[in-house]
């Protein structure tokens, strides 16, 4: 029996800033799924830093709505037990697309002010 799924998408869209400079960057936004976890494992990366890298190579099937089937291309991260998750992979097995997860997101995302607002300095 598959473990249950239920939470944020992170979608990265390119869109161009509002001053229309031509410089572009990826708009983050979220979005709610259900499905299942249909692959649960994790691997410790010995690093060249003090503490060894977590990833897992867990798989997620999420039931697609419209807009997962035609922004599957933008999907960065997904939140799972807590934490954000790089999405490496992404399956389409229509109804649903299935995500390979990697390691930890530290990205931006879709709360934060790098993505909500233009900082200039």
């Amino acid at each position: 029996m598959a473990n249950k799924f239920y939470g944020p998408v992170g979608y990265g869209v390119s869109a161009e800033t509002p001053a229309g400079s031509g410089i572009w960057r990826d708009v983050m936004t979220e979005r709610q799924y259900y499905g299942d976890v249909i692959r649960n494992s994790r691997q410790l990366h010995p690093g060249e830093t003090l503490n060894n890298e977590i990833s897992v190579s867990n798989s997620i099937s999420i039931v697609a709505d419209a807009y997962a089937n035609e922004n599957f291309f933008a999907i960065r991260y997904i939140k799972w037990m807590g934490v954000l998750w790089t999405v490496q992979n992404v399956q389409v097995q229509s109804p649903r697309l299935v995500l390979t997860l990697g390691g930890v997101y530290n990205g931006e995302t879709a709360g934060s002010s790098e993505s909500s607002s233009d900082s200039s300095t």
